[in-house]
């Protein structure tokens, strides 16, 4: 058994609010910024709590999620975690979303945060201690009841069993709250492990399926009303003036007014706001965003290329060894803008009553988006109630720095003096901005007798995620480490002598945001198809070369085990080939292997085989759902994502120019686990970053081209 101490002032129980039930809650240091406080009547200091454990008399667990359930499964995972050392009944946890607060702030972002695949490692050890803490107060209740030796006493399926006596948690709840925690708990050995390791059901499947799950996009009251906003067509423009006349008369609309993102229009449903919108004039000021575009963008990123850039990394003499080098290889990689494009448009209810305000959407940075919306309104946080719905997927773009479309929602129910349920369609979210930034890369490597790579020049053109944000503070020294993650800290570096990195990050008028797998979306194809490349000059096998430069035991295990699973030296059917790509992110490492055919200049993934090693997979079900779900989010990236402008206009409006893959594109797919008992990593990025590179690196097997560029081209998909 492993034992964490904690003193009194760590927990604090109480049933004031909970009908004579019992109430844990747990914080983390960094969070304690209300030390000092007092409970009423008591002179124990209150530490800020974290999240929350209840059980009700009726013998239900109520769990309250620190994080929020975007489809990535949180829902269940963290709810594992604690069942685990609460040792209750799975059926009768009831799950929920916690509102804003410092209690839940993220354990090492310090910010109220679902993002960086984070949420089941960072909440690993505290959500265990708050279940093994109710667990050790409800045993006490139970002894005191029975007065019997609690070492007497033993726990299932939510029952404290007492020799032939059974008492359910629900009767012992009050009496245990009434008790002083323990001063420290015993966590369970791996070993004796229930419920963490297994394969566990979602538990919000049933309310997903039935529909009894709400999303934002579900929030109606019957004095609501739908507001749409006319945005700028050019990233950066105002309203220079607007003429309402003919869209307050369509039938249905109420109220057209100026917002600072543009023009609302207020109505009794979504499409008469949407045909209001479509009829106003609008005289736009289009500021200096009107002149840029994508052609011109990579034009000029060249020409940063080939200047001294920021120092990202550097080791041994780069100019000296490429002098040496017997053979150079000299590579461009371009990368668009990509749009999140969620099932779910962004979308947010606002209701302001006097000096209060109530918020309904779905957020992954809810403290934030609250604190946002408070300023907005000249109100304390505290004044504004925000209640955290599912989400309909967010990939980043839910985390937003500038809080923009709840801001906008709150804009305009401030401008209107309305309750209004703001709602962007498919058009707005496409061409709404917040993309994963373009980014150009620049690379020269000089190959020794040996094959291997001795010099390694390497020059990254993007524009900063989090310049101009509240997150500013992550740039060191000049670089965005979002940028460059992936090819500063490469496990290839160990194996190089000579290299050298260095970035440039240009401002543009687009707005830019993290996007699934942020930097790694692209240093990932650039890495790996490179190291496929050195494969291929230098006459060997991809996985035995990359099995040569690799130190990283966690990338060779995961590298083994995909090629094993996919049968890397067997012999595939007649036109179709394979390609490899290992790489991490998020603390966790992944391979894939790709199976590929092309006929008649069209692409075809058949199969993908995936091996994780995410340290352990506290829901194996979970994890393999996470990495299905990365691979066909990264293919769609592959064969169709791009976002282009021209004059400052984004091109592309909704799915028909701006495609998803489609289940008949759908590869099959084999997810294998590593359990390597390291340190734990994230799930819901990591599987993202490998295909493109997997894909492409099968296309030159079958072409003899290598892919410089994404999406697709045509003719990277003719043989050579």
């Amino acid at each position: 058994m492993s034992t964490h101490t904690f003193s009194r002032r760590r927990f604090l129980q109480t049933s004031g609010t909970l009908t004579g039930g019992l109430l844990v809650l747990f914080f983390i240091p960094a969070s304690a910024k209300r030390l000092g406080e007092k409970m009423a009547g008591t002179e124990d200091v209150l530490f800020a709590p974290n999240a929350y454990l209840s059980i009700t008399p009726d013998n239900n667990i109520r769990i309250m999620l620190a994080h929020v359930e975007m489809g990535q499964g949180v829902w269940t995972t963290l709810p594992m975690l604690m069942a685990e050392e609460l040792d209750c009944d799975w059926n009768k946890i009831i799950v929920e979303h916690a509102p804003p607060g410092q209690p839940f702030v993220h354990t090492a972002y310090g910010i109220q945060i679902t993002g960086g695949s984070s949420s089941t490692w960072s909440e690993f050890d505290r959500y265990r201690n708050a279940g093994a803490t109710a667990r050790a107060l409800l045993l006490t209740a139970a002894a005191n009841k029975f007065n019997v030796p609690v070492t007497s006493l033993r726990t299932e399926k939510g029952y404290v069993i007492a020799g032939d006596k059974r008492v359910p948690y629900g009767e012992l709840a009050e009496a245990a709250s009434k008790l002083p925690p323990p001063a420290s708990v015993q966590l369970k050995d791996k070993k004796d492990w229930q419920y963490l390791g297994k394969p566990m059901r979602r538990l919000d499947a049933k309310a997903k399926a039935n529909g009894e799950a709400k999303f934002g996009l579900d929030v109606i009251f019957p004095d609501m009303l739908v507001a749409v906003v006319a945005h700028s067509p050019v990233f950066g423009g105002t309203v220079k003036t607007f003429d309402a006349t003919a869209a307050k008369a369509i039938k249905g609309v109420r109220d057209v007014v100026k917002v600072p993102t543009g023009v609302a229009v207020i109505a009794d449903h979504f499409w008469a706001a949407k045909k209001g919108r479509d009829v106003l004039k609008i005289d736009w000021d289009p500021g200096a965003g009107n002149s840029f575009g994508t052609t011109t963008q990579f034009e000029e990123y060249r020409k940063l290329a080939a200047t001294k850039g920021i120092p990202a990394g550097k080791a041994g003499r780069v100019d000296e060894a490429m002098g040496k080098a017997t053979k150079k290889i000299t590579a461009e990689y371009v990368f668009p803008y990509l749009a999140h494009a969620p099932m779910e448009p962004l979308n947010c209810t606002v209701k302001i009553t006097g000096n209060s305000a109530e918020i309904w959407t779905g957020t992954q940075m809810p403290g934030l988006d609250q604190m946002a919306a408070a300023k907005i309104l000249g109100f304390e946080p505290s004044q504004v109630t925000l209640h955290v719905q599912f989400l309909g997927g967010g990939f980043g773009r839910r985390a937003t720095p500038t809080a923009d479309f709840v801001s906008e929602a709150v804009q305009v129910a401030k401008a209107s003096g309305k309750f209004i349920k703001l709602v962007w369609s498919r058009e707005d979210d496409i061409r709404g901005g917040y993309y994963r930034p373009a980014f150009l890369h620049q690379v020269n490597i000089g190959v020794g007798n040996d094959g291997m790579p001795a010099a390694w020049q390497h020059s990254i053109v993007g524009q900063s995620i989090v310049a101009g944000t509240p997150f500013q503070g992550m740039i060191k020294d000049g670089i965005d480490a979002t940028s460059v993650e992936g090819v500063n800290d490469s496990p290839y570096l160990e194996s190089i002598p000579n290299y050298a990195f260095e970035l440039h990050s240009p401002k543009t008028p687009v707005t830019v945001l993290w996007w699934r797998s942020v930097g790694h979306t692209h240093t990932a194809f650039v890495m790996e198809t490179l190291i496929d490349e050195l494969a291929a000059a230098a006459g060997k096998d991809p996985v035995v070369y990359r099995r040569s430069l690799l130190k990283s035991k966690r990338h060779l295990g995961v590298l083994e085990l995909a090629a094993e699973k996919a049968g890397w030296n067997n012999p595939l059917p007649a036109g179709q080939f394979r390609g490899i790509a290992v790489h991490e992110s998020f603390g966790s490492f992944v391979a894939q292997v790709a199976e590929i055919s092309i006929d008649q200049g069209q692409l075809k993934v058949h199969r993908v085989v995936c091996a994780v090693d995410c340290g352990t997979a506290i829901n194996p079900d979970g994890v393999r759902a996470q990495m299905e779900s990365g691979i066909i989010f990264g293919l769609t990236a592959v064969l169709y994502g791009e976002i282009t402008l021209e004059n400052g206009k984004v091109q592309q409006r909704n799915f028909h120019d701006y495609k998803m893959l489609r289940m008949n594109e759908a590869p099959l797919m084999e997810v294998h686990i590593l359990e390597s008992g390291e340190k734990m990593g994230g799930a819901g990025e990591p599987g993202t970053p490998p295909i493109a590179p997997a894909v492409a690196n099968a296309i030159f097997a079958a072409t003899g081209k290598r892919v410089r560029q994404l999406p697709l081209k045509p003719s990277d998909l003719k043989t050579m």
